[in-house]
């Protein structure tokens, strides 16, 4: 598995990764405690990293019809 540099990591907040995905912030909050949403603890706030946002989503996806 590729390790990305500091450099090509977009980190986001929980407030910033609730409005990409229309949810509340304790909806996100509940997803990393269930594993869902693979985190980073920096001080008492949380970090996501936004490919694992994108792979969240993908994951998910389905079509209708």
């Amino acid at each position: 598995m590729r390790r990305d540099t500091f450099n090509e990591v977009r980190l986001l907040t929980v407030n910033e990764v609730a409005d990409l995905l229309r949810v509340s912030r304790m909806t996100v909050y509940r997803l990393i405690n269930a594993g869902q949403l693979p985190s980073l603890r920096v001080g008492k706030s949380y970090r996501l990293r936004e490919q694992d946002i994108h792979s969240y989503l993908t994951e998910r996806f389905t079509e209708a019809g």
